[in-house]
């Protein structure tokens, strides 16, 4: 079984994890081909997907969320054409089960104790762990614990 999970943002990500157990996630950064790729690699395999579904916030500009909209509608049309269902899951939701605050650091540590070695780089020039990348390998820990039990 493979769980999906994607932060549809301008910096998102998405990460797979299998049932395997000590399997780690893969991280997929958002790339048109890449995601195209990941999924078409999954598609035919029993899969679930956690897609977040956030809104607009408080003094964010129309481009920002065209933007947005475009990466969640780009998601959803990547998944539907490859036949994987897919939940929308609101980041409070998810966030709850593990304890996180509106501290993106939060989600970095929660990550590294669950996925002790896991790289949060974006590349291997960067110096900081990406939290986007720690979120979604979070959600895709949500959709297996969660996601996959709800549908049987």
């Amino acid at each position: 079984m493979y769980y999906i999970a994607i932060d549809p943002g301008k910096d998102g990500c998405a990460a797979i994890l299998t049932d395997e157990k000590g399997a780690m996630p893969t991280m997929i950064p958002f790339d048109e081909v890449n995601a195209s790729e990941a999924l078409q690699e999954i598609s035919g395999h029993p899969a679930i997907a956690c897609l977040e579904h956030v809104t607009a916030m408080p003094k964010q500009g129309s481009v920002s969320m065209f933007n947005f909209g475009m990466n969640f509608g780009f998601w959803q049309g990547l998944l539907t054409a490859y036949k994987i269902p897919f939940e929308l899951v609101r980041p409070d939701k998810w966030k709850k089960e593990f304890s996180i605050t509106a501290d993106k650091n939060t989600s970095i540590a929660v990550c590294k104790r669950l996925f002790p070695g896991i790289n949060l780089r974006k590349s291997d020039g960067c110096k900081k762990d990406h939290d986007g990348m720690a979120e979604s390998a979070l959600m895709a820990v949500y959709a297996k614990r969660r996601l996959d039990g709800e549908r049987d």
